[in-house]
Formats: C-alpha cells, sequence, structure tokens
C-alpha cells in the first residue's frame, strides 16, 4: 500500500543497535527506507546491520553519545549526507536508574535526564533544518508507560519519559507549518537490555506480577514496535502530529 511506502526516505534510529530501536529500524527497512543505526556499542551496531542489511536498500552506522550536544550534531549532519536527505528521525537511546528517588545523587539525575530528554531536544533541534529545507519530515520520540506513570524506583526515568511526550507536543505545534509531524510512542513491558533484570527473575515476583496485569497476557519484544514505527514515518500519519500511543499490551487502558 503506497500510504505505508518508504522507498527513497532516509531514517536514523538512536539506539537503533538492539531491542526496540532495532525492532522499530527493521519495520522501516521492510517499508522500504535506508537506515542509520546511530549508538555506541560499535560491535552491537554490526550485528544489527547484519539483520537489517537483508531488508533495507542501504544501512550505516554512525557512532553518538545522546547526552553530549556536538555528538549528536555530528550524527545528524553525518546521517543527512550520507544519501543527501534526512527524512524520518526515531529517537530511542535511553537509559535508566533502579533506586529510590532518595538515594539518587545529582550526576545520576542528570545522566538520565541528559540521555533521555536532552538528547532527545538536541536530536529534533539538528534535524529541523534539514527537514524544513525538503520541506518535511517525521520524527517519533520514544517515551514510555512511565510516561503516564510514576515509579517509586525510577524517579528520573519517569521524569524524562513525561518531559518527552510534553516535549513532543511542543515541537507538533511549533513546527506543523513546517510539514514535520512529531509523536511519540509508549511501549510498555518490552522485553530488552534495560528489563533484563526482570525478565531474568532477578527480581523476585516482579515478572510475574506485571504479566499478570498484562490483557495481552505476555510481555512484548522489539519486533512489537515496528508497525507503530512505520504508520508514524509514513504518508498515512500526514494529519496526525503531536500524538502518545501506548504500545503496552493494553497495560495502561486498565485500572487494576
Amino acid at each position: 500500500m503506497q500510504l505505508f511506502d518508504l522507498t527513497g526516505k532516509v531514517a536514523v534510529v538512536t539506539g537503533g543497535n538492539g531491542g526496540i530501536g532495532l525492532g522499530m529500524a527493521k519495520g522501516l527497512a521492510s517499508a522500504g527506507a535506508s537506515i542509520v543505526i546511530a549508538a555506541r556499542n560499535a560491535d552491537k551496531a554490526g550485528r544489527a546491520l547484519d539483520v537489517l542489511g537483508e531488508l533495507a536498500p542501504a544501512v550505516a552506522f554512525v557512532e553518538v553519545d545522546v547526552a553530549e550536544e556536538a555528538s549528536v550534531n555530528e550524527m545528524i549532519e553525518t546521517a543527512a549526507s550520507l544519501w543527501g536527505r534526512l527524512d524520518i528521525v526515531v529517537n530511542n537511546a535511553g537509559t535508566s536508574l533502579r533506586k529510590p528517588p532518595q538515594e539518587v545523587s545529582i550526576e545520576e539525575w542528570h545522566r538520565v535526564l541528559d540521555t533521555n530528554l536532552t538528547g532527545t531536544f538536541t536530536s529534533c533541534k539538528a534535524a529541523y533544518p534539514h527537514m524544513k529545507a525538503q520541506g518535511g519530515g517525521k520524527i517519533i520520540n520514544v517515551g514510555s508507560m512511565m510516561s503516564i506513570f510514576g515509579s517509586p524506583v525510577a524517579a528520573g526515568y519517569a521524569a524524562s519519559k513525561g518531559g518527552v511526550v510534553q516535549f513532543t507536543k511542543s515541537l507538533a505545534a511549533a513546527w506543523a507549518s513546517d510539514n514535520i509531524q512529531v509523536n511519540a510512542v509508549l511501549p510498555g513491558w518490552i522485553e530488552t537490555d534495560l528489563t533484563a533484570a526482570i525478565t531474568n527473575h532477578d527480581l523476585p515476583g516482579l515478572y510475574e506480577r506485571i504479566t499478570a496485569r498484562l490483557p495481552a497476557g505476555k510481555w512484548g519484544k522489539g519486533d512489537d514496535l515496528a508497525g507503530v514505527a512505520v504508520f508514524l514515518a509514513s504518508a498515512a500519519s500526514d494529519y496526525i502530529t503531536g500524538v502518545a500511543i501506548p504500545v503496552d499490551g493494553g497495560y495502561s487502558s486498565q485500572g487494576i
């Protein structure tokens, strides 16, 4: 279907070398986009490129530390220069910290906020002139179910992901006249490196309690984010901007 065709488009996915980011990158690649994986771990990115190379017309890796503005600016400039355009940016790179808030140091707080929220800001800001010059673009910011709920042991993460949603709405309003749609996805309980302590049962009973509350009856996988990525990156969503879509197996739709 042409509405979902990304042939000729160029997408950069931060943290696209595994988990949710790789799942989204695979979706975009399958729809015809060329993919730039931006991440810190080059070895892990190499394995992701092997997978994506079987799906995408072209793939590349750019090393980035999203907590550093200069690194983000260089990432965007490199991505835009590879194939002469930049159509889609997925801001997925993130980190978390599992501690009660009273035990979090200011350095730890800034590390989470600088990565998850400020990194999203700098990436969007760097991408804006490229998208404006070519007449439009798509930005997909990755929030979390913690954009909706609080967490007693991840206050910084929840604050940063709540900020991602409000920032997304603000950009959507600011850049709509430039034909740039800015939306967010809110992954639920997905099997990733960040949730490995739970899925590996390192925290007794938590996996079972979470699974029992999931209407879908199971945790998600990175590939479950592929479809929403294609939708928000394609012409199918040209009149949709400033929304935050939960992809959580129904977790956020029930109170108990």
